[in-house]
């Protein structure tokens, strides 16, 4: 069962302004590029992709079963009830509505857990969607041009294994993965390896928010943008304006320091992807159907 606890104005405004002040350290500088009006090539996936506001990841939720007194400020927001003492909580038929999204986020997250993580894929996915096409998807120079961008993908072994990163293959890409991927073979192919497929507990999040505690997404949030950076890093951009420095997975240095942070991230997923489950059966317990 959930439990039942209340938090003091105090208690939940100290956990509050820790987390924002958590997310703030994490992007700071870009929240401020971006209230500026500009681009950045690499943390505007975390919002654009997933279709997330900062304003959301930076708001402070305690999760399911508990309740914060003197809440005022939570009146109006998706999923809570305010009494008029201003005491707050995300509501029963809230979590009654996200049941079919529950059990489809722990289907998904159980199938890739329970596979082991297959590393080596170089983040070629990158370099696929630029395979022989006339123009990139950023606007940032290629490091080793078209011809040699190219020449990678032609001297490489593409094992992509998540369907949301395959579908922007360019179609002379999309025969040389080893895989045919399908949106419907998604559950089948997910693998903890993925750097998208880590990336992916920070969407699972945010679709279940304010369910889960806050606390959670941060951490998915975190390793979401590091798995990103490293997702750049690696592919065929040139970010160094940027301050990324290249992984040049077209060298034997550069694979193996790939597979090696590919490898510490996929740790790290698989204890949140671990965290996400358990979290999620207990809300589906507490319906009745765990």
């Amino acid at each position: 069962m959930q439990r039942q606890e209340t938090l003091s104005r105090p208690e939940w405004q100290s956990r509050a302004d820790a987390h924002r002040e958590r997310v703030e350290t994490l992007i700071g500088p870009y929240l401020r590029m971006r209230n500026e009006g500009r681009k950045h090539p690499v943390i505007d996936f975390l919002f654009t992709y997933y279709s997330a506001r900062p304003g959301q990841v930076l708001r402070w939720h305690p999760g399911y079963g508990v309740r914060l007194a003197q809440a005022h400020r939570y009146s109006g927001l998706r999923g809570y009830r305010v009494d008029v003492d201003g005491t707050a909580e995300v509501t029963r038929e809230h979590l009654e509505s996200r049941v079919r999204l529950l059990t489809d986020t722990v289907r998904i997250t159980r199938a890739t857990a329970n596979r082991a993580p297959r590393l080596g894929c170089l983040g070629l996915h990158e370099w696929a969607m630029v395979y022989r096409a006339d123009e990139t998807r950023h606007e940032l120079p290629l490091r080793l041009g078209a011809r040699g961008t190219d020449a990678v993908v032609e001297e490489s072994t593409l094992a992509c294994t998540h369907f949301d990163a395959f579908r922007f293959f360019t179609a002379d890409a999309v025969g040389r993965n080893a895989t045919a991927l399908s949106r419907a073979g998604a559950v089948d192919n997910e693998q903890p390896g993925c750097l998208h497929a880590t990336m992916d507990l920070y969407r699972y999040c945010l679709r279940l928010t304010p369910l889960l505690p806050a606390d959670l997404l941060a951490d998915c949030f975190e390793l979401a943008l590091d798995a990103r950076e490293l997702d750049m890093r690696a592919s065929p951009y040139d970010l160094t304006s940027y301050g990324y420095a290249p992984v040049a997975i077209e060298t034997p240095e550069g694979r193996a320091r790939y597979v090696r942070e590919q490898a510490a991230i996929a740790r790290r997923g698989q204890e949140l992807r671990e965290a996400l489950i358990t979290t999620c059966d207990s809300l589906l317990e507490s319906v009745g159907l765990g």
